[in-house]
């Protein structure tokens, strides 16, 4: 087991605490994009500034917060005085340094300024939506960036010394063949990054490129995919970058150590709008709606929505599923003591099955994917929800 691995399944018993802050704003929305996101106003950028805070004093801190993760939309469209009051109110909830501090960024937005801003808060770990270097690609992306940017983005963010920096890539694009994708890792892999993300690219509902898809302006191509995870994982290894999950590969001390949490089923705190939380024994989203979330916030209330009990099965479950999506794999011992009423039967059977079909591993009460099981990580999530499944029909 490589350093990088060993590290992470360490990390499996550590019960971190996480903080997750959605920032919902964008100047326009990307044909791939599904998450929730709203246009900034003065007013509407003022409101959740103050809202933030309020709604983290509704939450019940039972220890420190060991990761923060900024996502959105776009945290580096707010202004480097707005950074710095969303970097007071986290060191304000956290009562002291966290081991981690991540932040999305658009290239567009990256500003010395508001780099000062993020460094002077505390935030460790930048990860910046490159997508692709190609300007063809970028417009078919619905992205508002241009290949210079990129470059003058990650220029700006390495001077300012952030202990880590991770480029998001994005693979199986409409017009995009091997050697294109190619061109594209090797061009990140040349800027020395800590840290790369390389994401298939999925068709999300009430998104542009699904429109498309439904028309037959775009097609899926699955042995296309396959084919280029293959060549991602075979050339980033070669580079240096270890595997630690599906599309995440990091040099040695780089990996996000938020997702990892995640991963693991640790919990977290999501605060702002459509943010999730996983927390206090209780699974929910806030409302996806800017004024509404802050509407509840005034009345002193948490906007999350659709809470769920988070049962010893449920987060079995779960732990599989994502568990099984890191190279370390995942560890059924404690969760077969912490969940005795699950169906390990069923699962047992699909893991032997697995085993025997050369898409995982078992060594004692681990079990891991072959490179073969990664390229269906998806399809082993369904059956594994399928498998812990079976024991609720067969006790109704």
């Amino acid at each position: 087991m490589s350093g990088l691995v060993a590290e992470q399944a360490k990390a499996e018993s550590v019960k971190a605490l996480g903080l997750y802050v959605h920032v919902p704003f964008c100047a326009s929305t990307c044909d791939f994009c599904a998450f929730y996101q709203e246009q900034p106003t003065a007013t509407t950028v003022k409101g959740f500034l103050t809202d933030i805070g309020r709604e983290a004093k509704l939450v019940r801190w039972a220890r420190p917060i060991e990761t923060i993760f900024w996502g959105g939309g776009t945290p580096g469209l707010l202004a480097p005085a707005d950074l710095a009051v969303l970097g007071e109110t986290m060191r304000e909830i956290c009562g002291g340094p966290v081991r981690e501090w991540s932040v999305e960024l658009a290239p567009a937005s990256v500003t010395e300024a508001r780099l000062a801003a993020l460094r002077a808060a505390g935030v460790t770990r930048i990860s910046l939506g490159v997508q692709s270097f190609r300007p063809e690609l970028l417009d078919a992306l619905g992205r508002q960036h241009t290949r210079e940017q990129v470059f003058r983005a990650y220029e700006r963010i390495r001077a300012a010394g952030f202990e880590s920096v991770n480029l998001d890539l994005m693979f199986a694009l409409p017009g995009q063949d091997e050697s294109a994708w190619l061109e594209d890792l090797r061009q990140a892999v040349a800027l020395q990054p800590d840290h790369l993300s390389t994401y298939c690219l999925t068709f999300e509902e009430d998104t542009k490129l699904w429109v498309k898809l439904s028309k037959g302006a775009v097609k899926l191509d699955p042995v296309r995919e396959r084919e280029l995870y293959e060549r991602t994982w075979e050339f980033l290894g070669t580079a240096g970058f270890a595997q630690y999950e599906v599309s995440n590969f990091a040099r040695p001390g780089h990996a996000c150590q938020h997702n990892v949490n995640t991963w693991h089923m640790h919990e977290w705190v999501g605060l702002g709008p459509s943010a999730a939380s996983q927390h206090d024994g209780l699974r929910g989203a806030n409302i996806a709606d800017l004024a509404k979330w802050s509407e509840r916030i005034g009345r002193g209330e948490r906007a999350t929505e659709d809470r769920v009990s988070l049962t010893p099965e449920l987060l079995a479950e779960d732990a599989l599923i994502f568990g099984l999506r890191m190279n370390a794999g995942v560890d059924t011992g404690p969760w077969r003591a912490r969940a005795p009423a699950a169906n390990w039967g069923e699962v047992d059977a699909l893991l032997a099955r697995m085993d025997a079909e050369g898409l995982a591993i078992r060594s004692e009460t681990r079990v891991r994917l072959t490179d073969r099981g990664r390229l269906v990580a998806d399809a082993v999530g369904v059956e594994v929800m399928n498998a812990f499944a079976s024991h609720a029909v067969g006790a109704s």
